[in-house]
């Protein structure tokens, strides 16, 4: 989703009034079980999906049947969706650092390694030729839209293990990309991802490996760089992780 918006821009020493595209982002707040639970700095549309992979990945919800009702309502200065889990599902405990989520910051740091390793199941290794993820990259920027207007939103995509383009999605948050995505295989029963291979335009952060783990991904590939504590949480999880995907390069790290 984009915003037309008034701007000056000075170029070769001239500046020039004109009309320019940016990238829409607006608050989303979670209300769980009727409490206030999130408040997601999101790019609108696909909402649903979004909400429903956020709270997959934060092991809120297991399975689809765990959500008994989703609701959006829109005021006029908010959006909300209201989610009612089904009986037995218990709602955690809030606390100041899980109430808001921006659109660059994911877990933020409120797991560690090790308490992620006891609720999700060891990823299946799997690798993929340097060569393969190399060729991914024509359909993966042709599935982006919004990015070749604004240059505001990071992309999230899923391939086959043959090379097909299987979904994408963009967002102002990296992670809101991949909620999204993952948030489709929720709802129509596809998960675990285990037979997909993971391209995200962001650099690989601890929050985006997190998410990939939970989801089951085997293979990620990103175009930033990957930080420290994303290529441990990848090692002990059995994630193949590859940063800097380029036209002709990529740099894989060591299992």
């Amino acid at each position: 989703m984009t915003r037309r918006t008034p701007i000056q821009r000075l170029n070769r020493g001239k500046t020039v009034s004109l009309d320019d595209l940016v990238s829409v982002e607006e608050p989303l707040q979670v209300i769980l079980n009727g409490r206030p639970f999130a408040t997601l700095m999101r790019t609108p549309g696909r909402d649903q999906e979004l909400v429903e992979g956020f709270l997959f990945s934060e092991g809120i919800v297991h399975a689809p049947g765990d959500i008994l009702s989703l609701e959006a309502t829109h005021h006029p200065t908010s959006q909300e969706i209201r989610v009612d889990l089904a009986p037995g599902r218990l709602v955690p405990e809030l606390d100041a650092r899980a109430t808001y989520l921006s659109s660059s910051c994911g877990v933020c740091g409120r797991a560690s390694i090790a308490q992620l390793l006891d609720r999700i199941d060891p990823v299946k290794p799997t690798t993929v030729s340097l060569e393969f993820l190399i060729a991914l990259i024509p359909a993966f920027d042709a599935a982006q839209r919004d990015f070749p207007v604004t240059g505001g939103v990071h992309a999230a995509a899923l391939f086959s293990r043959g090379g097909e383009l299987l979904e994408s999605a963009e967002d102002v948050g990296r992670h809101n990309a991949l909620d999204k995505l993952v948030g489709a295989a929720f709802r129509a029963g596809r998960l675990p991802l285990s037979d997909q291979v993971l391209v995200m335009s962001s650099r690989a952060s601890f929050d985006i490996v997190q998410k990939a783990a939970v989801a089951g991904v085997p293979v990620v590939a990103t175009m930033g760089a990957a930080s420290s504590l994303a290529v441990d949480l990848a090692r002990a999880c059995g994630i193949a992780l590859h940063s800097f995907l380029r036209p002709g390069s990529v740099v894989s790290f060591v299992p």
